[in-house]
C-alpha cells in the first residue's frame, strides 16, 4: 500500500494558449486536502487538486481518527471502508511505574453508530480518499505538481506550478492551502506559524508482531522498562503496533531510529508487559520534535489555509488530522455557497474566526498535555508525580492526570452564524455544537438521515410548515421528522414542537421550542451571513 505510485499525466490545459480558470484549486493531497476536494466535488463544484508527490504517506503518521471525523467521512462516502479496515477502540488505560492507575471509556453510552476512535495508518486513509476522489468526474488530481509561485488579485489567484513536463500557470477563483506543516503557500504569502516548540524528542516505532494486547490506548508514565520517560501503545491493522517512546532532548535522532537501538526498547517493554520477548519486524521509525503553533489568520484574500498548514499541535490527543478534517468540513459548504452566489463573501470569511477558535482550543489542550507528560523543571515533575500517586485511589486526581485530552469537535458557541437561544434547553446541543448521533425508531441512524449537503431541520413531534415557509427564497432545508420521545429526543432535550436547525456541516445554528416562519427565516439569513 505504501509503495503505490500514482500516475502523473500531462494535462491538456498545459498546452492551451492561456491558463485555464478553476473555481477551486486545492493544494495538498493528504487527508485534509482530499476530504475538502471530495466535499466540494460532491456539491457540484469543479475542483483541481495539486500535490507535489505521487505516493501515499510513509509510515503510520496520523493513526487515530475520531468519531466526528468518521461521521464526516460517512458523508463523503468513505466512512464504511475506513471502519472496516481500522481497529475500533473506546477504552484507554493509564499506568504509573508498575501499576495501572485507572481506565477510561470515551464512549460509555450505547446508541452510536461509530466508535470513539479507529486506529488506521494514514496511508490507508489517504488511499480510500484517493479512490473516492477518482470516482468524481469533476475532481481532477495532478500528481507531481509543485506550487512554486502565487499571485493574488481582487478577483482571483494565479499559481506557478512545476510539473514533470515543465512549468505552467494555473488560475483559480479560490485556493485552499492544505499543504502541511511546511506549507509552501504559507511561505509564498510571507506568512508564518507562531507558537511554542517543545524541547523533547519522541521515537515512533511501527512494529509488526503477534501480541495479545487489546485494542485500547495504553499510556505509561515512568515505566520500569523505560524509566523517567513515557510510552504510548496503540494497535493498528495488519498486526502492526504503534509505540511512542519519549527520548529526551539530548537524544540523537539518527541513532535512535536504527533497528539495533529500537529492538532493546521493544524487548524490554514486552518482558515487562507479558513476561517474555516477542519476535517483531520493524516497519517504520521516525524521531520527532513537536510544536503547538498557528497562523495569525487562516483567510488571506482568496487563499485559505486548512489543516497543518494553518495550525500544528503535539500528537498527544490525536488533534492534528482530526482538526484538519473538521477545517475542511467547515470550509467546503461556505465556499460552495459563495461560489454559487447564494451567500456573500462574509460567509467564507467566517471560516477564519470559527476555525481559529477551534485551533486555539486544540493548542491549549495539547500544550497542557505536553507540559504534564514532559515536565521541564524539578518542581513540575514533583507536582506531576504527586498527582499520579493520588490518582491511584482518588477520582479527583484523575482529572488532573493528562496523557492527552483526546480530540472532540469544537463547540462554536460565539459564532456570528448562530442564533442565540430564547427558550430554555438542557444538554450539550447548544448553538455551535456538532450534532450528536442517535439510533432512530425502526432502525437507522440520525446523522445518516442528514446525508445531504444542505441545511437540515430536526422537527420533533410536529409539522414542518414553519420550516418550509421560513426557508422560501433562501436555501433549501431538509426537514427530518422525529418523535418527541426516545433516545434522539433525550439527547436533544426535545419536546413536541421542538425544532433544531443544522448547518450543512451539521453544527447547530438555532433551536426553538415552537418556531414561526419568521424565526426560521431570520436564523437562515444569519447562518448565511446575509446580515
Amino acid at each position: 500500500m505504501q509503495r503505490h505510485v500514482f500516475e502523473s499525466r500531462r494535462s491538456p490545459q498545459q498546452a492551451a494558449a492561456s491558463p485555464a480558470r478553476h473555481p477551486v484549486v486545492v493544494v495538498g493531497a493528504g487527508p485534509v486536502g482530499l476530504s475538502l476536494a471530495i466535499d466540494l466535488a460532491q456539491r457540484g463544484q469543479r475542483v483541481l487538486l495539486l500535490d507535489n508527490d505521487d505516493k501515499l504517506s510513509t509510515g503510520s503518521r496520523a493513526i487515530c481518527f475520531a468519531k466526528r471525523t468518521l461521521e464526516i467521512w460517512d458523508r463523503l462516502g468513505v466512512g464504511d471502508a475506513m471502519c472496516a479496515k481500522g481497529v475500533e477502540w473506546n477504552v484507554g488505560r493509564v499506568f504509573f511505574r508498575n501499576d495501572q492507575l485507572y481506565r477510561f471509556d470515551l464512549l460509555p453510552e450505547p446508541g452510536h453508530e461509530r466508535p470513539a476512535f479507529i486506529n488506521l495508518q494514514q496511508y490507508y486513509a489517504e488511499a480510500y480518499l484517493a479512490v473516492r476522489a477518482a470516482e468524481l468526474p469533476n475532481l481532477e488530481i495532478r500528481w507531481k505538481n509543485a506550487v512554486v509561485g502565487c499571485t493574488q488579485t481582487d478577483d482571483g489567484v494565479s499559481l506557478e506550478v512545476d510539473t514533470p513536463d515543465g512549468r505552467c500557470t494555473v488560475q483559480a477563483d479560490y485556493v485552499a492551502a492544505c499543504d502541511g506543516s511546511r506549507s509552501t503557500l504559507r511561505g509564498l504569502l510571507g506568512q508564518e506559524s507562531k507558537g511554542r516548540v517543545f524541547r523533547d524528542r519522541f521515537l515512533i516505532a511501527d512494529v509488526k508482531m503477534a501480541a495479545d494486547f487489546p485494542a485500547e490506548r495504553w499510556f505509561w508514565f515512568d515505566p520500569p522498562f523505560h524509566p523517567n520517560q513515557s510510552v504510548l501503545l496503540h494497535r493498528q491493522p495488519d498486526g502492526v503496533w504503534r509505540i511512542d517512546f519519549q527520548l529526551g532532548w539530548d537524544a540523537d535522532p539518527e541513532a535512535e531510529k536504527r533497528p539495533e537501538a529500537i529492538k532493546p526498547r521493544v524487548d524490554a517493554m514486552m518482558r515487562a508487559a507479558i513476561g517474555r520477548e516477542v519476535p517483531f519486524e520493524l516497519e517504520w521509525a521516525s524521531v520527532y520534535t513537536f510544536a503547538c503553533l498557528r497562523m495569525d489568520r487562516f483567510v488571506h484574500g482568496r487563499v485559505i489555509f486548512a489543516g497543518d498548514s494553518a495550525h500544528g499541535v503535539s500528537p498527544f490527543g490525536a488533534r492534528g488530522a482530526n482538526s484538519g478534517v473538521q477545517d475542511a468540513d467547515n470550509l467546503a459548504w461556505k465556499l460552495d455557497l459563495v461560489l454559487r452566489g447564494t451567500a456573500p463573501r462574509a460567509l467564507l470569511d467566517s471560516y477564519g474566526p470559527e476555525r481559529e477558535y477551534a485551533a486555539d482550543e486544540n493548542i491549549l489542550n495539547s500544550t497542557r498535555a505536553t507540559d504534564f507528560i514532559t515536565p521541564k523543571s524539578p518542581i513540575s515533575r514533583l507536582f506531576r508525580d504527586a498527582a499520579l500517586d493520588l490518582a491511584r485511589t482518588h477520582g479527583f486526581a484523575r482529572r488532573i492526570v493528562n496523557s492527552g485530552r483526546l480530540s472532540v469537535p469544537a463547540t462554536l458557541r460565539d459564532s456570528s452564524l448562530n442564533t442565540p437561544d430564547r427558550d430554555g434547553f438542557a444538554g450539550a446541543m447548544v448553538p455551535g455544537a456538532a450534532a450528536i448521533d442517535a439510533p432512530l425508531p425502526g432502525g437507522g441512524w440520525l446523522l445518516r438521515r442528514l446525508a445531504g449537503n444542505g441545511f437540515s431541520a430536526l422537527v420533533f413531534g410536529g409539522d414542518a410548515a414553519a420550516v418550509t415557509a421560513g426557508s422560501a427564497g433562501l436555501v433549501p432545508v431538509q426537514a427530518v421528522h422525529l418523535p418527541a420521545e426516545g433516545v434522539v429526543a433525550q439527547r436533544y432535550d426535545a419536546r413536541p414542537g421542538t425544532v433544531y436547525l443544522l448547518r450543512p456541516d451539521q453544527h447547530v445554528c438555532a433551536r426553538w421550542r415552537a418556531p414561526g416562519a419568521t424565526d426560521v427565516a431570520a436564523a437562515l439569513t444569519r447562518a448565511l451571513a446575509r446580515t
